[in-house]
């Protein structure tokens, strides 16, 4: 675990410091909420609006890149526990420019439409910023295979951060779902730090949770805002990179993280498998996942937002939890989780075509 001062409970002053520290998450929160007001007003005056399609899921035009607010106040967060020691200044460091270039590239995304050459070269060029501060991948336990060789490791952990910021971008199709996404994992992440006494980094992570928070007030359907490639794609590379984080700081076993990003990671990954075996372009706009036909199916994308909420709480959570305190092997913990989920995701034909939009 980082070594902290702020929650060293021998005097007044260490007690200042945890109650300046959890003024971090309402701070948060308002910040959030305000930042992206501004943002939405910004987008109505730039026409930085999206516009709906035949492959869209909403039918009236939406200001997008509410995700900005996000990122501004998740990463003034980042900076802050750095200086209170809650991560060394390697690690905040290297969470904060990689995190910065994912989030510029989906910037600039959001505005021009960046060709995917360039977007995959700022996704490794942020991917292997973040490796070298972590001073490279941890080691990973696949139940009673240990993998401890550098490049095998180098190359998994890569792949393993540019698929998940690309599914969360993939999953971020109807109002409310990727922030919703987003709260129940950096908070149950955080549940599972706060349990066996790592107090610090849980508020930290709180502080994600709250920022988007903050955002989905904007964005509860029917949405205000959209977030954007600049907050969906910050968001899916911060919890994957807070995932190997957790694992190198030894506060929290990774695969804890992959268990609580289950929805996400199944339905993203059954839709491009089946898209892949028909040939498709996978890095063209489709409206094939299994929310999005669920959303359609329901007429309602609060229904289905809120019960990724509740799948993440009831059923994710206690399986990462018996992970977590050793109970479960990470990747049979894994295999539990996603079993049932892909079997829905198939229910609600992921990876197949809808004939009409809602």
């Amino acid at each position: 675990m980082c070594p902290t001062v702020a929650f060293d409970r021998r005097g007044d002053a260490a007690f200042e410091s945890v109650n300046v520290f959890w003024l971090l998450i309402p701070l948060a929160f308002f910040a959030s909420f305000a930042a992206t007001g501004a943002v939405r007003r910004f987008a109505i005056e730039r026409n930085i609006l999206d516009i709906p399609n035949a492959r869209s899921s909403h039918t009236v035009i939406v200001p997008r890149g509410g995700g900005l607010a996000i990122v501004v106040v998740f990463l003034a967060c980042l900076l802050i526990s750095t200086l209170l020691n809650v991560l060394t200044l390697r690690i905040g460091a290297g969470l904060f420019g990689a995190g910065l270039i994912i989030a510029v590239t989906g910037f600039v995304d959001d505005r021009i439409d960046l060709p995917v050459s360039i977007r995959i070269f700022a996704h490794l060029s942020a991917t292997l910023l973040l490796l070298l501060a972590l001073g490279g991948a941890p080691e990973i336990a696949f139940n009673r295979l240990q993998i401890d060789n550098l490049w095998i490791l180098t190359t998994l952990a890569a792949l393993y951060l540019v698929w998940m910021l690309n599914l969360f971008n993939f999953m971020d199709g109807i109002d409310g779902i990727a922030a919703i996404e987003a709260i129940t994992v950096s908070g149950g992440a955080a549940l599972l730090l706060w349990l066996p006494g790592n107090a610090d980094f849980a508020i930290f992570l709180l502080t994600l949770a709250a920022a988007v928070l903050g955002f989905l007030i904007w964005n509860w359907p029917p949405a205000h805002i959209f977030m954007g490639d600049t907050g969906s794609a910050f968001l899916g590379f911060i919890l994957a990179a807070l995932s190997i984080t957790t694992e190198v700081l030894g506060v929290l076993d990774f695969w804890v993280w992959p268990i609580l990003l289950g929805v996400f990671a199944v339905d993203a990954t059954v839709t491009l498998l089946r898209r892949l075996l028909r040939g498709e372009r996978i890095f063209e706009a489709h409206r094939s996942h299994a929310y999005q036909h669920a959303a359609q199916q329901f007429g309602s994308h609060k229904s289905v937002s809120m019960a990724v909420g509740v799948i993440n709480l009831l059923w994710l959570l206690p399986i990462a939890a018996m992970v977590a305190t050793d109970r479960l092997a990470g990747l049979s913990g894994v295999c539990i989780a996603y079993l049932p989920l892909a079997v829905l995701a198939l229910v609600f034909k992921a990876g197949v075509h809808q004939n009409s939009a809602r």
